[in-house]
């Protein structure tokens, strides 16, 4: 694991035309500075002497003066982070939804054993290491296994993954390129459900240093060791670029009683082996409430989408006031790691294992269905599950991409219709189209002169 702080730089143009560039805490005081006299920019600037910055900041204001808050959301902080878990990372943007950034994805990269993360760095306690070692290489061979079997599939008929003909007939180097990592991610796609969740990506994040601060006591609050590694090397790093603004990153006892809380209440779900947690749920394991503002009548919600013709595009007033919750009580983990990244609202995903999603429903024919290793992920399930009941911390390390939970989202309808609108849409990944597309159906029930409105895709490959 490792993190690198990287600064920006302010670019020739903006250094031809005598722009200031200022350290992450300059600008935040800078800014801070705003709040408290009119006297404009130029005159603030004039107080900062050019070779000793750290001294600058002391000398436009005291820190104690200045809600620590709202000076630290203006000292924007860029962390690069190598080697932590696909676990790890998906809980890290939970933790900051809306900060700009790019994870390695295991749609567009084959992964193999040697990206394994350390089991001590996990925590895994070491009588289980032998095992779970054991148990991950299992989960590396049934990927392997997997993906060989998909990109049979697609090199014998490359209809399955829908590309154009047009493109497969093209003599272009361009468009060789453009065929060949279609093929690859079709098969990335189906295959990806036995990486384990212990294997290592990469993650870079830009966001203020007070979601960093945010970020750190989640981080050291957290009972994983992995995360508490995280939590301290991030706050190493944020220090070079803002050290002033750190004494908040630290662990908090509210965080650590109220996360241990949440653990036994999903502890005890798995002891009651309760299926799935999102009550209100349909049958098939749906859940879509809609919250309408007071006094609304349906054309006013049609009415909404009537210039809406792309997904960026205006929505009325009644849908962005109209809460919305949805979600699923089963779905893979691996679409999780997606859908939790949209940035609004609020997500809700308590780790119990559910079952296991291994992409035959996928199959052309079910001749291959022998030789795609669905008992490798269901094995791998069901120990998670034991471990859980069992109160071993570490238990959501055992679980492969396929291990499915419950998932959840509230946010509003405007959101809401963005988010299924793109996650059906060119270059969406098939099993996330299709659970947006289980949604939107129950959406159209209740609102049918929407359907159309609602720029549903077919999720075709790009």
């Amino acid at each position: 694991m490792k993190v690198t702080q990287v600064s920006l730089r302010p670019t020739d143009a903006a250094q031809e035309a005598g722009r200031p560039a200022l350290t992450p805490e300059l600008l935040a005081a800078v800014g801070a500075r705003y709040s408290r006299n009119n006297e404009g920019l130029e005159a603030i600037l004039e107080k900062i002497d050019p070779e000793n910055a750290d001294a600058s900041v002391e000398r436009i204001f005291r820190f104690v003066d200045y809600g620590h808050a709202s000076i630290a959301d203006m000292a924007p902080v860029a962390l690069f982070i190598d080697g932590i878990s696909l676990y790890l990372a998906y809980y890290l943007w939970t933790l900051c939804p809306t900060a700009g950034g790019q994870e390695s994805s295991t749609r567009y990269i084959r992964l193999n054993a040697e990206g394994l993360a350390d089991p001590e760095t996990l925590g895994i306690p070491e009588n289980e290491r032998a095992a779970w070692n054991a148990a991950m290489e299992e989960a590396f061979a049934a990927y392997q296994s997997a993906v060989t079997v998909w990109e049979e599939i697609v090199r014998a008929d490359p209809d399955v993954a829908r590309i154009p003909r047009s493109l497969r007939e093209d003599p272009s180097e361009k468009s060789k390129k453009a065929v060949a990592r279609m093929r690859r991610n079709y098969a990335f796609d189906r295959a990806r459900y036995f990486l384990p969740v212990a294997a290592t990506t990469n993650v870079m994040l830009v966001q203020s240093a007070r979601a960093w601060v945010n970020v750190c006591q989640y981080l050291l609050s957290h009972p994983l060791r992995e995360a508490n590694l995280l939590g301290e090397r991030l706050r190493d790093e944020l220090a070079l670029a803002a050290p002033n603004l750190l004494r908040h990153a630290r662990p908090l006892e509210s965080l650590q009683k109220g996360l241990a809380v949440e653990q036994l209440t999903v502890r005890k779900w798995a002891e009651d082996r309760l299926d799935g947690v999102l009550f209100g749920a349909n049958a098939d394991g749906l859940l879509l409430e809609v919250f309408l503002p007071p006094q609304t009548i349906d054309p006013l919600v049609t009415l909404s989408l009537a210039f809406h013709d792309n997904r960026y595009s205006y929505i009325g007033a009644t849908l962005r006031r109209t809460a919305v919750r949805f979600g699923w009580n089963r779905i893979a983990f691996a679409e999780i790691r997606d859908l939790n990244r949209h940035r609004t609202g609020t997500k809700y995903c308590p780790l119990l294992p559910q079952g296991f999603y291994a992409a035959l429903d996928e199959l052309p024919s079910p001749d291959r269905a022998a030789r795609i290793p669905v008992g490798v992920g269901v094995m791998a399930t069901n120990r998670a599950h034991r471990l859980l009941t069992s109160g071993e911390a570490t238990y959501i390390y055992h679980t492969l991409l396929g291990t499915e939970f419950p998932f959840e989202h509230t946010t509003t309808a405007d959101k809401f219709i963005y988010e299924a609108e793109l996650r059906t849409g060119v270059g969406a990944h098939y099993r996330y189209a299709g659970h947006l597309r289980d949604i939107l159906a129950l959406w159209y029930e209740r609102f049918p002169a929407t359907k159309g409105l609602i720029l549903e895709g077919s999720a075709e490959p790009e």
